[in-house]
């Protein structure tokens, strides 16, 4: 919550080095103007984003989850964007089950010229995640070991 009681979200954004953490990086020195909501994370690759480290976020404390890497096809690691978005699938499936709103963990793509889109898209999960409230995850989930589902989600697809 702001000084004045109104909820401003807080956002974990993992972002690809070679893309999407460029494309912030443009956002910032061309003072494109997006809310100061997320924290962002440099990675390497969105397909080297373990799904536990979403959960990880959520449960310590962000309201949202941004995922954001290059666009499919234009990976510098040649197919990591196409591992990522198996491993977001199956990770939406997990939340699901949770019960969570889709708007909370999001997948996009920007390439490093597209700090447009990047501040775009940042400014658009805010809103989204604005309108749905706090996660509260401890409220919700007092007893729930996030990692525990996404171990048997991973063997159940295993066994598909």
């Amino acid at each position: 919550m702001s000084q004045n009681g109104t909820f401003k979200p807080v956002l974990v954004g993992f972002l690809c080095n070679w893309c999407s953490y460029r494309a912030a990086d443009l956002a910032g020195t061309s003072r494109m103007g997006y809310p100061a909501t997320l924290r962002d994370i440099r990675i390497m690759c969105t397909g080297r984003l373990d799904p536990t480290f979403v959960l990880r976020a959520l449960q310590q404390g962000a309201d949202g989850v941004l995922v954001m890497g290059c666009h499919p096809g234009q990976c510098h690691y040649q197919e990591g964007n196409y591992k990522a978005i198996r491993r977001f699938a199956l990770l939406k499936r997990v939340l699901r089950q949770m019960g969570l709103e889709d708007a909370r963990v999001q997948l996009h793509w920007a390439s490093a010229a597209q700090g447009v889109l990047f501040a775009q898209t940042v400014a658009q999960m805010t809103e989204q995640i604005k309108a749905l409230g706090p996660l509260d995850w401890p409220r919700h989930w007092p007893d729930e070991d996030p990692f525990a589902r996404i171990a048997l989600a991973m063997q159940e697809d295993a066994h598909e």
